[in-house]
């Protein structure tokens, strides 16, 4: 199975940090965050990676470069603008296939081990949900004791951009710069859609402060661990 990490965001929240700097290499515990997702997936034992770009593509491209120095082969996919998160995948198809991936919202931290995620077997989507954070009170989806995710149902848990999508999710987009929110609301009205807690550690890095906070609790557990 291959993986996407969605990096082509300008950052606008983060703003100064990504006046000069794109996202995905703000530094967290001494590396880029997107080094953490690269980390993560090789752990779990993924080889290829998929990476859209494009505010400061060229940046992302020339420090992570093929991706062997964290065992992985990485491919990019280079957007002139933003396409939003299903067009960025429709634009990534030729480098995704048609199998199922598993895809990563770049601006997140978790500690999830992905190679856990389930088959979607005749499904299009498994979504990781998790406990709502303090700036998203009102969650975003409905997830049953069947393990089925509705739009309409409470409670309400957060979607941690974590996912494992069919490529067939994004075919047929109205439009190049498309969302990915309505095409799984239409799979969640047939019942396509499918999801699981997650209940570990996870943090939404969406602003200066809350990438400072992590950078410090990760410093600090590194610190924790025993040496030799």
């Amino acid at each position: 199975m291959k993986a996407m990490i969605l990096a082509a965001g300008l950052g606008k929240r983060m703003r100064p940090l990504t006046d000069h700097c794109p996202k995905p290499l703000l530094p967290v515990a001494g590396r880029p965050l997107i080094e953490h997702h690269l980390q993560h997936l090789a752990r779990a034992g993924f080889h290829d990676v998929v990476i859209n770009v494009s505010y400061r593509a060229e940046q992302i491209i020339a420090a992570l470069g093929d991706g062997s120095r964290f065992g992985l082969r990485l491919s990019f996919s280079q957007e002139s603008t933003p396409l939003e998160t299903a067009g960025g995948i429709a634009k990534a198809r030729p480098l995704l296939g048609d199998d199922p991936f598993v895809l990563i919202n770049g601006d997140i931290w978790c500690d999830l081990d992905v190679a856990g995620l389930p088959d979607l077997g005749s499904d299009l989507a498994h979504l990781v949900l998790v406990d709502n954070p303090e700036q998203h009170r009102q969650g975003d989806f409905h997830l049953d004791d069947a393990g089925r995710i509705d739009d309409t149902g409470d409670p309400r848990l957060t979607y941690a951009g974590i996912a494992v999508l069919s490529p067939s999710l994004v075919d047929d987009l109205p439009e190049p710069c498309y969302p990915l929110a309505p095409l799984l609301r239409t799979a969640m009205a047939t019942g396509r859609v499918g999801g699981s807690h997650y209940r570990g550690n996870w943090v939404d890095v969406g602003t200066p402060d809350r990438l400072r906070e992590l950078d410090a609790r990760l410093r600090t557990e590194r610190q924790r661990l025993p040496r030799g």
